[in-house]
This record gives structure tokens, C-alpha cells and sequence, in this order.
């Protein structure tokens, strides 16, 4: 078999029909029905039918010839919009200040446009209660610390994952804890607390020493590389470790070297690695622009082809964005929203005012209530209407949707969608991933799909 790396991956990441997608791995074509999900292989003169209508721009005769071949299912009728969703996850910004000088920083150096703040212990544990409220036996909550830096405020921190895990255990409820960090104030009494309540911490680390050094410097302009390694380290080395380390990589237009990046991250024993796009930043400074995005996603197909080739040697690298991709093709995904903000997920601000997410702190355009009166209903319905999938254009008749649910509210919100391109080239890639790995690597596909850890083998 050919390497999976499309040759003509712009062709895939321009819009097509509606209802149908083609694509091949390379020895066999397949085509992706939109609505249900489901894939099928395509005969010869199938393939070539569909082909040849979708050359000649012949949308509504290609998705007729799929209807008629029994490949594509009709039109679902429009979804019911919720007016309300209960809250499963809060995120806390625990600390609106931050010790880093991130050149192109969401939070604006953890202010998030105002002062620098400390939420109060009270606060913290008034938005665990919040959480709580309504609760039945089983339910299952996940507590997320932000910032900023959450731990330049390590007292509050280490106090609502205590009262929060008191009161799963009376309530007979189960919570789970993430903390996103720049790990450069770790302490032992931290490792000590995740270690405890099983955190999942993701580290946000932007790869190779001169980069983390230019992109992610403290206020005072040194580099943070060697202090980031330092205590990385330290958090891998605890003794029969219960909590994950994960590394998130924010990709601007000076880190685009992903293959190395990887391997590096790799290398010191993260146990995934993810890559996200700069799409849009306060300050606008390294903003991913076209071309940029034309890169990533010829860096991110290499990465993916080295996933690949280990996966032929029996092993499965953690490369976050190819597992969750695969796993949302596999569950035949159909999310109306890309996430969770504003629905069963918000953020906490330090003062106590609930916001559709964590980027949206102290924007009122994601405010949603507060702590003392609870999740404002009107703001939350006219939110939920708004950003629903059917109603993103052109979101409603791109044949990825589906598997890319409309793209991250905040960045639509304020930057447009200048990612469409990338994110159905890489989606179609993943497709052809798949598919080859259906036909020919199926033991390693079930274990991608359902629950692995590093390094898997099989």
C-alpha cells in the first residue's frame, strides 16, 4: 500500500455534497454517509459514477446516484434545540495572574483584560456546591482548574478538590479532576494531590527548547524550557503514578515542526501529546494565517504516518489528535455542538460569575449567570439557539460537520472560520486512516477505539 499522505489533500479540503464524502486509502475507494456515519466500500463503477458527478460540480446528481446505490441514508429532520442543559463540569479560574509572559496568551497573561485576581476559598467551594446542585446517585462531575496559572493560587486549589471529593462521597456521586498548567510552580504536595484524586493534568508546553523559550517565557523574558522539563520529569517519576500527564501544544506560525516536536515530547514520557492551532488571540500576534494552516496540516499528516508506521511495528504512540479522531469516526459521531461550553460545561471567574467557558472569562458575551443566582435560563437558551449546528453557516452543508461539530465557539466568535480547509483535510486523512486500518490492521483499531494507554501493543 501507497503512504496514506494525500497527494491531492487540497482537493478533500474543499466543501462537496452535502450528504456524501468519497475518499480512498490508497487501494480501495469508500464513501463516508454524512447523516448516519456510517462507511462503505465502493465497487469500481460506483466509485467512478460518484466521481466523475462530484468533478462536474453535479452536488444533488452524486447524492441521488449514493441513494440510489443504497449508500446514503435520507435527510434527518431538523433537531430539537435544548432551551436548557444541566451543568456536568465546571472549570474554575482559580488564578487570573500568571508567572509566564505567553506571547500570544487567550487569558492576557491570566487577567483576561481586567486585574489580576485569587479566587477566594469560599468561591471555589460555592462553585463545587453549584455543581452539586440537583445531583442523583451515580451522576459523574469533572472539576477543572484553570488560569492564568492555577497554581499561583495552590491553597485554593488544594481546597476545592478536597471539599469537592468530600462531597462526592457523601453525595454518592463520582468526580473527576483536570488541571491545565504551564508546570513551572510545581510543588511536592501537588504531585501529592494528584496523586490522590487521579487528576488528568495537561501541560501546556509549545515543544523544542527554543521555541517553549521565545513562545512561553517568564514575565521577566527568561526561558521556561529547562524549569517546564525539570518538573514534567518530576510528575512522570511518582512512584506507581495514578494521575496522566498530558501535553498540549499550542501551534503558531514559529512551531510548526510537529514531527519533532512530538518525537521530543515523546521522548521525555508524556503520556499524549495533542497539537492545537493558534486561531485566534486578544493580541492577534501569532495567529495562524492560510498558509500557516497549509503547513499544519502537511506537518500533522507526517506525524500521522508515524503513527502509522509504529502501529505496523505494534505499538501505539498516545498522538491525541489522531486517536480522538479516529474514536469520533468510529462512534459515528453526530454532536451538534463542538463542546460542552455554555451547555453542560462553563467556566467560574474569580469573582463568582459564571461564563460559557473558560476563554470567554470576563467577556460578556459568553456571561451566563452567577454562583448566587445560578445559570442565567434566557442567556443559556438564546446561547444554545445561536450556536447550534444547524443554524453555523456554512456549517449546515459542509460534509464534515458532523465530525467537527462547527469548530470552537470562542474562535468563530472572534475570528471567523479561517480553519475550515485544514480541519476537512485532516479529517479526510483520518478517514482514509481508518479505512485502511479496518481492512487491514482491525486488532489495532479496537484497541484505538476503546481504551488504550501508551504504548499499547497488540
Amino acid at each position: 500500500m501507497r503512504q496514506l499522505h494525500p497527494s491531492d489533500r487540497h482537493q478533500p479540503a474543499q466543501p462537496g455534497p452535502a450528504g456524501i464524502h468519497l475518499f480512498s486509502d490508497g487501494t480501495e475507494g469508500f464513501l463516508l454517509d454524512v447523516e448516519s456515519g456510517n462507511i462503505h466500500r465502493l465497487p469500481d463503477f460506483q466509485a467512478h459514477g460518484l466521481e466523475e458527478a462530484i468533478r462536474l460540480g453535479d452536488f444533488a446528481r452524486s447524492e441521488l446516484m449514493a441513494m440510489v446505490f443504497g449508500l446514503r441514508s435520507a435527510p434527518l429532520p431538523p433537531a430539537v434545540i435544548p432551551e436548557k442543559v444541566r451543568l456536568k463540569a465546571l472549570s474554575l479560574a482559580v488564578a487570573q495572574k500568571c508567572n509566564l509572559g505567553c506571547t500570544y496568551c487567550y487569558a492576557e497573561q491570566g487577567s483576561f483584560g481586567g486585574n489580576a485576581a485569587s479566587m477566594p476559598e469560599e468561591i471555589a467551594k460555592a462553585s463545587v456546591d453549584r455543581l452539586f446542585k440537583g445531583i442523583e446517585p451515580g451522576d459523574v462531575f469533572t472539576l477543572a482548574f484553570m488560569g492564568g496559572e492555577p497554581l499561583a493560587n495552590r491553597a485554593t486549589l488544594h481546597a476545592a478538590a478536597r471539599h469537592a471529593a468530600r462531597e462526592a462521597t457523601v453525595r454518592r456521586v463520582k468526580v473527576g479532576f483536570t488541571m491545565t498548567t504551564n508546570a513551572t510552580l510545581l510543588r511536592q504536595e501537588d504531585i501529592d494531590l494528584f496523586q490522590e484524586y487521579r487528576f488528568t493534568i495537561t501541560v501546556s508546553i509549545d515543544g523544542l527548547p527554543a521555541s517553549q523559550d521565545r513562545l512561553r517565557p517568564f514575565v521577566s523574558g527568561r526561558g521556561s524550557y529547562d524549569r517546564v522539563r525539570e518538573n514534567v520529569g518530576r510528575l512522570l517519576a511518582r512512584p506507581d503514578r495514578s494521575f496522566r500527564v498530558l501535553a498540549r501544544v499550542t501551534v503558531t506560525p514559529d512551531n510548526l515542526e510537529l514531527p519533532e516536536i512530538m518525537a521530543h515530547l515523546l521522548e521525555m514520557g508524556f503520556d499524549g501529546v495533542m497539537f492545537s492551532p493558534m486561531l485566534s488571540a486578544p493580541s492577534g500576534k501569532e495567529e495562524m494565517q492560510s498558509a500557516d494552516l497549509d503547513k499544519l496540516l502537511d506537518q500533522l499528516i507526517q506525524c500521522g504516518e508515524r503513527f502509522l508506521q509504529e502501529l505496523r511495528e505494534g505499538r501505539i504512540l498516545p498522538f491525541s489528535n489522531v486517536i480522538e479522531t479516529l474514536q469520533r469516526i468510529h462512534r459515528r459521531t453526530r454532536d451538534h455542538y463542538p463542546c460542552g461550553a455554555g451547555g453542560g460545561y462553563m467556566a467560574v471567574s474569580a469573582e463568582g460569575n459564571l461564563y460559557a467557558c473558560h476563554r470567554f472569562v470576563n467577556d460578556e458575551r459568553g456571561r451566563m449567570g452567577n454562583l448566587s443566582q445560578g445559570v442565567d435560563s434566557k442567556k443559556q437558551a438564546e446561547w444554545l439557539e445561536e450556536r447550534h449546528l444547524q443554524n453555523q453557516l456554512p456549517c449546515s452543508t459542509c460534509w464534515a460537520r458532523h465530525l467537527c461539530s462547527g469548530s470552537c465557539h470562542y474562535e468563530v466568535i472572534n475570528r471567523g472560520r479561517p480553519a475550515c480547509d485544514y480541519i476537512r483535510g485532516w479529517l479526510d486523512y483520518c478517514l482514509k486512516l481508518y479505512a485502511y486500518l479496518m481492512s487491514h490492521h482491525s486488532e489495532a483499531l479496537k484497541k484505538i477505539v476503546g481504551t488504550v494507554g501508551p504504548d499499547a501493543r497488540f
